[in-house]
């Protein structure tokens, strides 16, 4: 059973062990609950906005890196995005096109069920972060934007048939623990409460089938 996993540094776990990657932690979490072996492949990058994500799955695809279909398929992307301040207009289009990837990737014999396949987190809130507190924006002004980024996501995912993943409010517990060392991105304890999360989803993904 495989796990294709598109994203950014949320989706490799930045600044934490690769086995506390929340992709990873589901994978085992999959494997307790269903007694069986599930692998993630994953295709993500810090820094990486949805044009630079689109271009890497171009070309993993070229050179035969993809191999669907795969039981499940994350998308989580769109932080870098808003840090850059590109507008969500731009985010929309290009996350259309990675959320149409990720469908297509999907196992199922319709795109309706592909989609049931899919799950797509949103972005958390890294402006109430230590990394944050000398930026310009301010940690109100992030939070709207990312707001509007998450609801543009939302509305694309859910009117699709995918799965969407709301982690935003555990990035705004403001609990040091669920901290990584950098002080930008989540630990390993807040991974696995992303793992945990999908994994609800992921359940109801596979029933569906």
């Amino acid at each position: 059973m495989r796990l294709l996993c598109l994203g950014d540094s949320y989706t490799i776990g930045e600044s934490v062990a690769a086995q506390d990657a929340w992709p990873i932690q589901l994978v085992g979490l999959l494997e307790q609950a269903l007694k069986q072996q599930w692998k993630a492949q994953i295709i993500a990058k810090t820094g990486w906005s949805t044009d630079e994500l689109s271009a890497a799955i171009n070309h993993a695809d070229a050179a035969h890196e993809i191999h669907p279909p795969y039981e499940l398929v994350s998308l989580a992307v769109g932080v870098n995005n808003q840090y850059r301040d590109r507008s969500v207009e731009n985010y929309a289009d290009e996350f259309a096109d990675l959320l149409q990837y990720a469908i297509t990737f999907a196992a199922g014999d319709s795109p309706r069920r592909k989609a049931q396949r899919v799950l797509v987190l949103s972005i958390p809130d890294w402006g109430q972060t230590p990394f944050a507190t000398n930026d310009a924006r301010g940690a109100e002004k992030i939070a709207a934007q990312i707001d509007l980024f998450n609801a543009e996501s939302r509305r694309q995912t859910l009117t699709a048939g995918a799965n969407f993943i709301d982690v935003t409010p555990l990035s705004r517990t403001k609990d040091p623990e669920l901290l990584a060392d950098d002080g930008l991105h989540p630990s390993a304890k807040a991974y696995t409460q992303w793992a945990h999360a999908a994994l609800d989803r992921a359940f109801f993904a596979l029933r569906m089938h």
